[in-house]
């Protein structure tokens, strides 16, 4: 087994038809990355690109983009690890509507 299919293994491995899989790549090219959304897909499963500006690869492929609008590095890991936060609030606050537009995520300090 490559390394390209590290992830494209667990996910065939654990992975079921109406999972999420959030698939981060500061580049959006990263190969292992880009196998593991496209067995999800074919498994079935919604898939989430977390991606910096050039990321198009990834973005082209997942259900959902989100892109951080900068091709540096540090910016783009920092931002996703914020999103990731935000994905963890909003799951333990429960699922917000899919199809509403928009979610606010509860201000935690009351105010």
């Amino acid at each position: 087994m490559s390394f390209d299919e590290v992830f494209a293994r667990q996910v065939q491995g654990i992975g079921q038809k109406g999972d999420i899989l959030i698939a981060i790549s500061t580049s959006g090219n990263s190969p292992n990355v880009i196998k593991a959304v496209e067995r999800a897909k074919q498994m079935g499963i919604y898939t989430i690109g977390l991606t910096g500006a050039n990321g198009d690869k990834l973005s082209g492929i997942t259900d959902m983009a989100i892109k951080v609008p900068s091709t540096n590095t540090q910016r783009i890991q920092e931002s996703h690890l914020l999103i990731g936060h935000i994905i963890c609030e909003m799951v333990e606050n429960g699922t917000p509507n899919p199809k509403s537009q928009y979610y606010q995520i509860p201000n935690s300090a009351g105010g």
